[in-house]
């Protein structure tokens, strides 16, 4: 029985997706001066746009809302907040990878607005999902309509270990080949680093211990 949706999402399809918002906004006549990339999942996309659209000046700010993959606090806050910018001569894009609950373009934008005093905001991302998110981005190329986990690729490898310590709060110990197993059952993806990988990231980083060849959270 899948337990999470979970979509793995290749370098190539960052690329389509980027080029295509690219387009989708230099279409609607829309030329920012500044793109502000939401820390971390909007730095990629960011910097891509910026490339395809000419936009030579990028800034970012960090908003935490997930924290972990498949969970999120209730509401998104601005860590590192950097005061004494001032936006008040540019259009900005505000950008992230996704679009799910909303909440951190919205909190993007306020802060952009209030405290940069930006001229006019706009918000890009490349997924947009519907059917839970609070505010529709003005640009996106990605309509979901059924919730799903993006797996991105600068994110691969804590996404495997979240979806792996899943598994083993559940039903640990485990072996490689059992975890493999459940892993194939609860999300029904190809892994996109080997679990072996995975589980020797999550040893080097203390959060799981191999007893008699198997495997449990530490």
């Amino acid at each position: 029985m899948v337990k999470l949706r979970v979509k793995v999402v290749t370098w190539e399809d960052v690329v389509r997706w980027t080029k295509e918002l690219a387009f989708v906004i230099l279409e609607s006549g829309y030329k920012p001066d500044v793109i502000v990339a939401i820390a971390r999942g909007g730095l990629t996309p960011a910097r891509l746009l910026a490339d395809y659209m000419d936009v030579i000046d990028i800034l970012s700010l960090k908003v935490e809302h997930w924290v972990e993959t498949g969970s999120h606090q209730e509401e998104a806050v601005i860590k590192y907040a950097a005061q004494g910018i001032d936006l008040s001569n540019a259009k900005v894009l505000i950008v992230d990878d996704i679009c799910d609950t909303g909440k951190s373009l919205m909190v993007a934008k306020d802060y952009v607005e209030k405290y940069w005093k930006a001229r006019q905001v706009k918000l890009a991302t490349m997924q947009y999902i519907e059917p839970v998110a609070q505010i529709r981005p003005d640009y996106f190329v990605d309509l979901v309509r059924d919730w799903t986990w993006y797996m991105y690729p600068w994110n691969y490898v804590e996404d495997m270990v979240n979806l792996v310590k899943k598994i083993l709060k559940e039903h640990a110990p485990l072996s490689l080949q059992e975890i493999i197993i459940k892993f194939q059952e609860w999300y029904n993806i190809t892994p996109p680093i080997p679990l072996s990988e995975t589980l020797r990231v999550m040893e080097y980083r203390g959060l799981v211990k191999k007893v008699d060849g198997k495997y449990e959270l530490s």
